[in-house]
């Protein structure tokens, strides 16, 4: 599918996912309503505004600096601390905006939703709304930690924990956007030149997944072992602005938090490691199947595709782990959603890095660029299933 098309989809998913979680923060209010409590527990409803929170143009109860203290000083000090809360949320919802516009063009244009690559594209699409909110988060949220009256405290752990509010909603909302932005896409690709399915050879397809895999285990396996993720919390200093760093690192790395045995069951053990490798399964088939989905074989189509299959990944995981979690009956049907979307920023990381070391290997193993025709493809290679 040609830019041209492409675009169409794109703009209209980025619309409609700016315009969702506006609403959704808008709705946060409704939540203290009297008759909240008869549909909601408190702890339900705790979690759920605690969901709209990041979205909402209401700040949290005591979020922001009352300014100079004392009359008319004080008044004029809050005034501009919430026009700087305000600011950071317009900020949010323009990177939303933005930042998803530009990853489903690209997604729609070299996985157009034709020849079978429909399911696809929806679930790279779905996969990328999570993503393009966790990064309308992080660039706003300087503005966010100012509006607070102590931006300068501890900045790098509160930039962590900006970016980590994002949420579930974001998970949720993606999914409405990604139906309607491939249903726009068919729509726009009905006139369009058929594109088939690229010829890719099975083995180097096989082992550039791999590859790719083993980049995303290096966080699963290693990175996020108790004593490493524990050298990552403490090892790295800085002073001023960049002091305790730790927070944020662990953030943008770790995919999991795993130890030994020795501290539960051993089969609870084994029964979490299994969801992890389940994880890392998941990522491997998505990234075998991807050069076959891609028109062409390019390092950002590589990446951004790599990033969707690792967010993959990790959603399978989190909803596995809610089949097994047992705290739903504490705190309530709500919770049991609450950890769903947490570690995008670390997929974000290992899926930049997982993509192009894959189609390095695709290349070095006797996969082609092929955004020529299927004629002009070699009979040696046959489409990747």
């Amino acid at each position: 599918m040609t830019y041209r098309r492409a675009v169409i989809p794109a703009l209209v998913g980025g619309l409609l996912i700016t315009l969702l979680l506006w609403w959704a923060g808008a709705s946060a209010q409704a939540l203290q309503l009297r008759g909240t409590s008869s549909v909601f527990d408190v702890q339900s409803v705790t979690e759920l505004r605690r969901w709209l929170a990041p979205w909402s143009y209401d700040p949290p109860t005591g979020s922001l600096s009352d300014g100079a203290a004392g009359g008319d000083a004080a008044s004029t000090g809050a005034t501009r601390y919430s026009d700087l809360y305000s600011t950071a949320l317009q900020i949010r919802f323009v990177a939303v905006f933005v930042f998803f516009v530009a990853g489903a063009l690209l997604l729609v244009h070299r996985i157009p939703p034709t020849q079978g690559r429909t399911p696809a594209t929806l679930l790279a699409v779905w996969a990328w709304a999570p993503v393009a909110a966790t990064l309308a988060v992080t660039v706003s949220a300087p503005w966010l930690i100012v509006s607070r009256g102590h931006g300068s405290y501890r900045f790098l752990p509160q930039l962590a924990g900006v970016i980590a509010s994002s949420g579930p909603v974001t998970v949720f909302v993606g999914l409405l956007t990604a139906v309607v932005t491939v249903l726009v896409a068919r729509l726009t690709a009905k006139d369009a030149e058929p594109q088939p399915r690229q010829s890719v050879p099975p083995r180097a397809a096989r082992l550039a997944a791999s590859v790719g895999t083993a980049v995303v285990a290096l966080s699963v396996v290693i990175l996020s072992y108790q004593s490493v993720a524990a050298w990552i919390q403490t090892s790295f200093g800085g002073g001023g602005l960049l002091s305790e760093p730790g927070d944020l690192l662990r953030q943008w790395l770790l995919l999991g938090a795993w130890t030994d045995p020795a501290t539960g069951p051993l089969g609870d053990w084994l029964l979490y490691r299994a969801v992890d490798v389940l994880m890392l399964v998941v990522v491997w088939w998505a990234l075998r199947l991807l050069p076959g989905l891609l028109t062409r074989t390019t390092v950002p189509a590589m990446a951004v595709g790599a990033v969707c299959a690792t967010v993959w990944g990790l959603l399978a995981s989190q909803v596995l782990h809610m089949a097994i979690d047992d705290t739903v009956d504490v705190w309530g049907p709500v919770y049991l959603f609450s950890k769903l979307g947490t570690g995008i920023p670390a997929a974000l990381t290992f899926g930049i890095l997982a993509g192009p070391a894959a189609l390095v290997t695709l290349r070095l193993a006797g996969g082609r660029d092929t955004g020529e025709s299927p004629g002009e493809v070699g009979q040696s290679s046959r489409p990747v299933k």
